[in-house]
């Protein structure tokens, strides 16, 4: 989930529409245009920016590296929609309902199928912003889980609890989903087999575990938390949950052994680190960070060891960069990123040949 929450707007068209499978004019602007890397970006080559319109986050690719599932905020409808494309930005289609809000894509075995969190049975149209008032948080919609066909067709439901239900990431072996859910009264993380059965809660410490991510040999989960120890910072965790919100202005990563236990701090940077994922030698971690300067939005790209130690910088952006992901062989990492964005808002898909 990026946070970056838009205008609440009415979904004009009917449940006929809203379900159609595919979409055209809202994909015809895509690119694959050639991008030099900022200074200190030594670990980036061949950098290709794939979008240029619209807000894109959390790109993953399918297990052998052909395809590309991401949320986008494109066309008439005002937030995320889950989208389906090659590592060349070609052939893009939106898979899930052109109603609701999407988050957390992840293909399943096979990359003819994906699952996806949506908030579609909630209403057509797009969540309410939260109040600004609050100051920056995260709104918990009501996403539950679903799956459906790369063409859009074959949705279906896989959990049904009605309350925030997402960031789910597929085990290497393709038989479990971990996630992070509010079903338990608290922002928990969860495992299931891929029908939604025999669901596992992994963490029960107050305060948020959300973001995981399997190891590449599945043995391990990464994640993001911040458990409040003050019990005036636990009460206001607390109250924002009533109110269906997170502050994710503190985070640090973690790790645990895929059934949960040896739960361990890995970072202790301050700030907000989010957005893990995996080296392909799963001896490392990638995530984003704005640890240098916690109150502004200049997030970039770091790797750390398992045990907290060697900090590399990989992105050097002043804008935000996030969501990285390694394509199966290792050679090329995927992300968002502001840099050479058309409006102060946008956030595109960036591609580029990794050096290790």
């Amino acid at each position: 989930m990026l946070g970056k929450e838009l205008n609440l707007a009415a979904i004009a068209a009917g449940w006929a529409v809203a379900f159609a499978p595919l979409i055209s004019a809202d994909c015809s602007a895509q690119v694959n245009i050639p991008r030099d890397a900022r200074p200190g970006e030594s670990h980036l080559a061949n950098i290709r920016q794939l979008t240029a319109t619209g807000t894109q986050a959390e790109a993953y690719f399918s297990a052998d590296g052909k395809l590309i599932t991401f949320q986008s905020t494109r066309g008439d409808h005002p937030c995320d929609l889950q989208f389906v494309m090659k590592p060349d930005g070609t052939d893009m289609r939106r898979v899930s309902p052109n109603a609701g809000k999407t988050t957390c894509g992840w293909f399943l075995p096979g990359a003819k199928s994906l699952f996806f969190g949506s908030t579609h049975a909630a209403g057509a149209a797009c969540p309410t912003r939260p109040d600004p008032a609050k100051g920056y948080t995260w709104g918990l919609d009501p996403f539950d889980i679903y799956t459906a066909n790369i063409d859009g067709s074959g949705i279906k439901r896989i959990t049904n609890f009605g309350v925030y239900t997402a960031e789910g990431v597929l085990s290497p072996d393709g038989k479990r989903i971990v996630f992070t859910s509010l079903k338990d009264g608290d922002l928990d993380i969860y495992t299931m087999n891929v029908d939604g059965t025999d669901i596992r809660r992994l963490t029960n410490t107050p305060g948020y575990d959300g973001g995981p991510w399997w190891s590449p040999d599945g043995t391990q989960i990464i994640y993001r938390a911040n458990h409040p120890t003050e019990e005036k910072d636990l009460k206001d965790y607390r109250d924002l949950l009533a109110l269906r919100l997170v502050r994710p202005s503190k985070v640090e990563l973690w790790v645990m052994n895929a059934d949960g236990s040896g739960q361990r701090q890995v970072t202790h940077l301050g700030g907000a680190n989010f957005g893990p994922s995996w080296t392909p030698d799963g001896k490392a971690i990638i995530f984003a960070s704005n640890y240098q300067n916690p109150r502004g939005g200049n997030f970039d790209l770091f790797i750390v060891s398992l045990d907290g130690t060697g900090l590399k910088q990989i992105t050097n952006d002043e804008g935000f960069d996030g969501f990285p992901m390694f394509s199966p062989d290792g050679k090329k990492i995927i992300w968002g990123s502001q840099r050479n964005a058309a409006k102060s808002d946008d956030v595109n898909l960036f591609i580029a040949d990794w050096r290790p």
